[in-house]
């Protein structure tokens, strides 16, 4: 009994310690995402990105970069953008960027991983981007494409602000109350996943022993770094699946792939479960609502094919310019994570910021609405999210008592 509360509050002490490393992240993250939204307008992205399906490419690779992580919000922003006219390629680079190549990934990445991983998220997501297009080009699923926009809903709402320049929004304290209300709904989106993700973590971390990584991922362990592509390719084949029995967010799961990493796995399985969010049961149902059952499943053919063949080329190239990270050298889970350093003033100084927002946003402009369309979520699921992360939080609490009072 005695060991198993010394696990339980150790488990609870790395969650939290997790989420304290991580927070400052979250908070800059999300108000840098929040403020692009309010001023740079999805509108805005449409009439920019236009019919040449070169410059339609970067631009949705652009607008991608300075969209918002969640999942839901590209999923929903990438069928707007392909029913204004967009490109199915263009349409599928906005999708992967804003999921893959926005800042506040990035930042969580370097907090648990460290430099290569980001390094490789960023080149990994335009590599993802090029593969899927090479792949929509030898394919031409214009049948596809076709039957897809004519399933879309015609409608289209206006935004009364939307024609306003961002040098006018800027100055203006409304826009800025949009600005916090985006801000709360970006954390409405992820608190669910970032409470389980965080939490499966310091389980994963104080109880799964050594030896289930070695079963799940074949030839991990002991020190070993030398990895054959067969051993290669299955990790990246069993980190998708392993993301995809989760149902955890991107940001979620950086955490378990730092652990992941720490127990052995390769650069490029950790690498394919970073980049596995997209490939998961709740988009391939999103996508199927959108797009009907063939395109969703063609979309995920594409971008699960396109994941393997960027895991490896991410893990050889690294591997040829001798920048394969040490797994030694990510050390979360024996961290002392509360104590005064850098990450306790930047997280009491984004906090801060994060209390400016909402004092404005629902105390002093209270009048001011701001909605974003999102994907039809799973109301089971997201029910079903919600007590379990209620659960998680009794666990959490439950574990701190442990570790501390018994």
């Amino acid at each position: 009994m005695q060991d198993f509360l010394s696990k339980w509050g150790e488990a609870a002490y790395t969650s939290a310690g997790f989420f304290w490393m991580a927070l400052w992240a979250f908070i800059l993250g999300y108000v840098i995402s929040s403020c692009i939204q309010i001023f740079v307008t999805e509108k805005r992205m449409e009439r920019t990105m236009g019919k040449d399906e070169s410059k339609s490419l970067l631009l949705g690779t652009f607008f991608g970069f300075i969209s918002s992580s969640c999942s839901f919000s590209a999923l929903a922003s990438t069928k707007s953008l392909f029913k204004k006219g967009a490109s199915f390629s263009s349409s599928i680079a906005f999708l992967l960027a804003s999921t893959n190549l926005v800042i506040e990934l990035g930042i969580l990445i370097a907090i648990f991983l460290g430099w290569q991983f980001v390094v490789g998220e960023y080149i990994g997501g335009i590599l993802l981007i090029l593969i899927s297009w090479i792949l929509i080009r030898l394919i031409n699923p214009h049948k596809l494409i076709k039957k897809a926009r004519e399933r879309l809903d015609e409608k289209d709402e206006d935004d009364e602000d939307s024609e306003k320049s961002w040098k006018k929004k800027i100055k203006s304290e409304t826009s800025w109350a949009k600005v916090s209300k985006q801000y709360a709904m970006e954390w409405k989106m992820v608190w669910k996943d970032v409470t389980l993700g965080f939490t499966v973590a310091g389980v994963v971390a104080a109880f799964v022993p050594d030896s289930f990584f070695q079963t799940l991922f074949i030839n991990t362990g002991d020190g070993n770094t030398d990895f054959g592509f067969f051993t290669i390719l299955e990790h990246i084949i069993v980190g998708p699946i392993a993301a995809f029995l989760t149902f955890i967010g991107s940001m979620g799961n950086i955490p378990l792939a730092a652990l992941l990493f720490g127990k052995g796995v390769s650069f490029a399985g950790v690498m394919a479960f970073i980049f596995s969010d997209l490939v998961v049961f709740p988009v391939l149902r999103i996508n199927a609502k959108y797009y009907g059952w063939k395109m969703s499943l063609f979309i995920l053919f594409l971008l699960f094919t396109a994941l393997i063949g960027t895991s490896l080329l991410l893990h050889y190239g690294f591997n040829l310019f001798n920048l394969l990270p040490d797994p030694s050298s990510v050390k979360i889970t024996n961290a002392e994570h509360f104590k005064i350093d850098y990450t306790f003033w930047l997280n009491m100084i984004f906090l801060a910021i994060s209390g400016v927002l909402i004092y404005l946003g629902f105390f002093k402009r209270k009048d001011v609405m701001h909605m974003k369309e999102m994907a039809p979520k799973s109301q089971l699921l997201e029910t079903s999210l919600k007590y379990i992360a209620f659960v998680c939080y009794l666990w959490l609490a439950g574990g701190l008592i442990a570790k501390f009072f018994l």
